[in-house]
């Protein structure tokens, strides 16, 4: 793929903003980095886009892997390096002046106050995330159902292993009452 320079502004352009309010991770962006690169830009479907969220799932790393993969999409190795860099470097950069500031201690209440403020904004961006996702791939009411009561459980404070334990138990039964 020869190098294309729009393309490349465009990822920076697509992923530094993405980088400053990943509150929460990764997946706390997946919902408008699948509208910026579907939808917007147009590199790729909703299955593409699902289909290398599942690959960046399966490999090795973070999540948010998914980003190189949408830069290789969009511009070969030269996006998929300018992509990771645009995503991880930015908020590197902002996490390492923030814990300094954090880490100083004078600003206890302040403190507080943010992490407070920030918790249901991480909570919801995930979950616009997962959703989106989800979307994508074309799922139906039964994954949209499993994914609100995970994220219901999981609230709660049920550990992952019983929560897995319980939607394979659940999927096994609806499965075999199918075929019965």
């Amino acid at each position: 793929m020869e190098l294309d320079s729009g393309r490349l502004l465009a990822l920076v352009a697509m992923f530094v903003p993405l980088s400053l309010v990943s509150l929460g991770g990764g997946t706390s962006i997946f919902a408008d980095m699948h509208r910026q690169a579907v939808e917007v830009q147009g590199w790729m479907t909703d299955q593409e886009f699902a289909d290398l969220f599942a690959i960046s799932r399966a490999a090795p790393g973070p999540g948010s892997l998914v980003a190189a993969l949408v830069g290789w999409k969009a511009a070969g190795f030269w996006g998929a390096l300018v992509a990771a860099l645009a995503l991880f470097v930015p908020t590197a950069v902002l996490m390492y002046a923030t814990g300094l500031w954090w880490h100083g201690g004078r600003h206890a209440v302040l403190r507080r106050a943010i992490e407070r403020g920030l918790r249901p904004v991480a909570v919801g961006l995930i979950l616009a995330g997962s959703y989106r996702i989800l979307q994508a791939d074309g799922a139906g009411w039964l994954q949209v159902g499993t994914m609100a009561v995970s994220a219901w459980a999981g609230m709660r404070g049920f550990g992952p292993y019983g929560l897995l334990a319980g939607v394979a138990v659940a999927y096994g039964g609806m499965g075999w009452a199918q075929g019965a």
